[in-house]
């Protein structure tokens, strides 16, 4: 568990520049890993920390997805 909050807090950290597609991709998969194991172990204990943390890197991961999907089109 601990190991697990060090590894979100470290993401969290991280330089966010990603230059190519598959390395947004990559950051995109490993940020919803993070959260989806960090949600097992809320669901056990309730602890507001991890909620916090997992609605950190669910924004974090909104920004990169937002940034893969690219600029609407206009007409």
């Amino acid at each position: 568990m601990k190991e697990l909050m060090e590894k979100a807090m470290e993401f969290e950290t991280r330089k966010m520049r990603f230059p190519t597609t598959s390395d947004r991709i990559m950051a995109a998969r490993e940020a919803k890993d993070l959260v989806l194991s960090l949600n097992e172990f809320y669901k056990q204990n309730k602890d507001q920390k991890i909620m916090d943390i997992m609605k950190r890197l669910t924004v974090i991961k909104q920004r990169i997805e937002k940034r893969l999907k690219g600029k609407p089109l206009t007409a």
